[in-house]
């Protein structure tokens, strides 16, 4: 049997980026940096859950500690006049007040609009665990879902997979709707990838999507013109 390894993993340095990142951060505190960006992404999920959050991003150094939020419905998590975002702030700062830091970083909030919602994988997997959950046959979910994601032009390959008691059976199985190319295998392909659960009165149904939107190269932009001519007699 082969080890499934998560598609987010392998391609980190390649065309990901960490999802927190710590600038001048000290290795002795190490420890206490992830215990606290594990903490703020708990609070987070729960403030922040039918919101639409795509992906919470952690950046620190010395003084300062920065949250991106991306979301589709900003309006939501910003609120009447920055009153959902003076919230947040107050909440997180509550939270690393239990946590008994030894320095107290300086807050900073910051909200980032998705406009394409069919390509993360996030909150695709929402928006199947929302139907799920208002029970609607979940064969009909999956393929109204994938069907609006590959509408999107950036999509070009998506697979979701729901298992559990599907339809409330007596025995869990597993099912998936699929359309499009997704290559794990390929490292240069931009894939998405998210986990969620629907929460049903007969039990939990788990919930993946895998999204492909297309491959990422390196970029030519800064290249010289001898560089351009010496990569085009290459190709002759």
């Amino acid at each position: 049997m082969t080890h499934i390894a998560h598609p987010y993993v392998q391609r980190l340095g390649i065309n990901r980026d960490w999802k927190s990142r710590w600038f001048a951060a000290d290795p002795k505190k190490y420890r206490e940096y992830l215990r606290t960006d594990a903490a703020i992404r708990k609070l987070l999920a729960k403030k922040l859950k039918g919101m639409s959050v795509a992906a919470v991003e952690i950046e620190r150094d010395e003084k300062a500690l920065r949250i991106l939020i991306k979301t589709a419905r900003p309006g939501l998590v910003i609120g009447r006049s920055g009153e959902g975002a003076t919230q947040l702030r107050k909440d997180v700062d509550q939270l690393l007040r239990t946590l008994k830091l030894s320095e107290k970083p300086e807050i900073k909030i910051d909200i980032e609009e998705v406009r394409s919602v069919e390509t993360s994988a996030t909150i695709v997997a929402q928006m199947v665990a929302e139907g799920l959950e208002k029970r609607m046959p979940f064969r009909r979910v999956l393929k109204q879902t994938v069907e609006k994601c590959m509408a999107n032009r950036d999509v070009q390959g998506v697979r979701i997979s729901v298992s559990g008691r599907l339809g409330g059976a007596d025995m869990a199985r597993r099912e998936e709707q699929k359309k499009g190319r997704i290559p794990l295998q390929t490292l240069r392909a931009d894939i998405d990838f998210a986990r969620e659960r629907a929460n049903l009165p007969y039990g939990v149904i788990g919930i993946k999507v895998w999204i492909y939107r297309g491959d990422v190269f390196e970029d030519r932009k800064g290249e010289t013109s001898e560089g351009k001519r010496a990569r085009r007699s290459n190709r002759v």
